[in-house]
């Protein structure tokens, strides 16, 4: 995998510009992530099915990319999954797979097309990294997950290390998720020459809904 395709999301200023980087790289993502190794997908969904009681749906990729979890989601038991994500390149990969159910562009840190409590579960991998997005993307996220549903978010290190356990504590006192499980630390890429660590998390959404 070329490094100027990380560079480019990694250095990406603004969501348009992070969503015109991944349109770039939509058509080699597949085959570039399978060459390094790649290991939030796999992480992820370890956590989702501890957690949630196979069948349950609907559940929302939020940052799906080409589709990598939405046919795992599929073949481990989750049939209904809606695909979300900022780059239409991206999207247009993962509808050719036939996993989702329905596809939404847009951008997390913004306002989500979705009524509050849609979802029985919220999965989003590589999302929280340099570049694309931080605790601001959580919230409308939270929103979107019925009380009691799951939330899966993988983060990078070095971004978890900026605030991150300090504004789920501070959600968690509001009542608005608990914390179920942060992993031990994990090569997100371990055969690239440039990988990061990150953790993956799995929160639950609080039955009390008041912000």
């Amino acid at each position: 995998m070329s490094e100027s395709k990380l560079d480019a999301v990694y250095g990406a200023t603004n969501p348009t510009e992070l969503a015109a980087a991944y349109d770039q790289w939509a058509d080699s993502y597949d085959a570039d992530m399978a060459d390094v190794g790649y290991r939030h997908p796999v992480v992820a969904l370890a956590l989702l099915t501890r957690y949630l009681p196979v069948g349950t749906v609907p559940i929302l990729d939020a940052g799906a990319g080409t589709g990598l979890i939405g046919e795992l989601l599929g073949i481990l038991g989750y049939p209904v999954v809606d695909a979300l994500d900022a780059s239409l390149g991206m999207l247009e990969v993962a509808r050719s797979k036939g996993a989702y159910r329905e596809f939404h562009h847009a951008f997390l840190g913004e306002p989500l097309p979705f009524a509050d409590a849609r979802y029985a579960a919220a999965i989003s991998t590589g999302v929280f990294t340099t570049g694309h997005v931080g605790t601001e993307g959580l919230p409308e996220l939270f929103r979107a997950v019925q009380p009691e549903g799951l939330i899966i978010v993988t983060v990078k290190m070095t971004l978890w290390e900026s605030g991150f356990p300090e504004f789920l504590a501070e959600q968690e006192s509001r009542g608005i998720v608990r914390l179920l499980e942060v992993t031990p630390s994990y090569a997100s890429m371990p055969a690239g020459e440039v990988t990061s660590p990150c953790v993956a998390v799995a929160l639950a959404r609080s039955e009390q809904t008041a912000q």
